[in-house]
């Protein structure tokens, strides 16, 4: 029996629905794995523009300092972008 695709508001959605992600790197370029609160909050963010994700580290980038990022490299899917970016003022 096949069961209709769930719509869109039930199911997360896909990469290809928010191509736009930040990699969280310590200051050697090392992908971080964020913890506790900082993971919950921060982590697995996808964007279905590149302006949502930039809007998202002008506002949260404090915060991921926080957690020990150091730096930041935008990706849409697989391509780089740009980066890093420096977290630090």
């Amino acid at each position: 029996m096949n069961l209709p695709e769930q719509p869109a508001a039930f199911r997360a959605p896909t990469p290809a629905e928010r191509p736009w992600w930040w990699r969280l790197e310590d200051a050697d370029g090392g992908e971080v794995a964020l913890s506790g609160d900082a993971a919950e909050e921060y982590g697995d963010q996808r964007f279905a523009s590149q302006a949502d994700a930039e809007s998202w580290i002008g506002e949260t980038w404090e915060g991921l300092k926080e957690g020990g990022v150091a730096q930041v490299t935008l990706f849409e899917l697989d391509r780089l972008v740009y980066g890093p970016m420096s977290l630090s003022a």
